[in-house]
């Protein structure tokens, strides 16, 4: 039986798919953050899919599209929003209002028209994002699709994630990028619970080599260690799903990407790690603001010493 024969048995029994809790009997929010260090290496595509296959084990799936303005995240699932995030700042809706529960099983947050950064809002609009996700239900995972590079908007969007997936492809400037993405999150802590997945690569060999170099050269330079979860292969059946705007993992379960994917969910699902505070996900964005707040006024001061 060859490597995907393998990989599809995988995806058919789904067995043994579950998410480590912490030993505690509170239940709390897995808050899974996916960044890439450029655009176009399928990082959206990777957060929705990954997201509705963590929700085919039976959890209760959230996802928030970071990217904002973008809203890449309900055009993946042919969903045109009525409401957004940007309801909910200006105080016309509240959170749960503009939840969407989609058929693939996973419930989303679009990305607010009008606002491409969230570390601009005022106090009253912080306020209202904050009190909106205290007043949603408990989720098992939040799914985090930030937007791509290292701007604050993104690092302050990673840094209170429980855990961080980077996305990169063979390509060498995905790679180089990759590393200052993990460059920049690590100059911030050095205990980020640190991921990476590799995008359409072309064999199981080319996945590992590039997922190893990023790995070696984060260990050996920065001192940090990144897993690897592994790789999605290189699949007509994801861009026809791109176009057809519906994800890979739902409409061709048999693929080769779907397979991977799954096992990819598999390792991600298994592995021990950080969960969201007593606070939650109301906890969450109140790190994020006092992050992005941090570093505004380290800007301020640093142009202040250069005059």
């Amino acid at each position: 039986m060859d490597q995907a024969a393998n990989l599809r048995k995988l995806t058919e029994s789904g067995a043994g798919l579950k998410l480590v809790q912490p030993q505690d009997t509170a239940k709390k929010t897995k808050i899974i953050a996916v960044a890439s260090g450029k655009g176009g290496v399928g990082k959206s595509t990777v957060s929705v899919n990954l997201a509705i296959s963590i929700a085919k084990t039976g959890l209760k799936v959230l996802i928030f599209d970071g990217d904002l303005g973008l809203a890449n995240v309900n055009v993946l699932l042919g969903i045109i929003p009525k409401y957004n995030l940007y309801h909910v700042v200006k105080g016309h809706k509240s959170l749960k209002d503009i939840v969407i529960s989609t058929p693939e099983g996973v419930d989303i947050i679009a990305g607010a028209s009008g606002y491409s950064q969230l570390a601009n809002l005022n106090e009253t609009q912080r306020n209202n994002l904050i009190k909106g996700f205290a007043e949603l239900d408990r989720y098992d995972v939040m799914i985090i699709d930030t937007g791509a590079g290292i701007s604050a908007n993104v690092i302050g969007l990673v840094m209170p994630a429980d855990e961080v997936v980077v996305v990169t492809t063979p390509e060498p400037t995905s790679i180089t990028d990759s590393y200052g993405l993990i460059k920049s999150i690590v100059s911030q802590s050095k205990d980020k619970n640190l991921k990476i997945i590799v995008n359409r690569v072309r064999s199981a060999i080319e996945g590992k080599k590039v997922a190893d170099r990023v790995i070696d050269i984060s260990g050996q330079f920065l001192e940090v260690q990144v897993e690897n979860l592994g790789f999605i292969f290189q699949d007509e059946e994801v861009e026809k799903s791109i176009r057809e705007q519906k994800p890979f993992i739902i409409g061709a379960p048999r693929s080769k990407a779907a397979a991977c994917l799954t096992r990819v969910t598999h390792t991600l699902l298994q592995t021990e790690g950080g969960f969201s505070d007593e606070e939650g996900l109301t906890g969450f964005f109140k790190k994020f603001f006092s992050f992005v707040d941090f570093k505004e006024k380290e800007m301020d001061e640093k142009m202040e010493e250069d005059n």
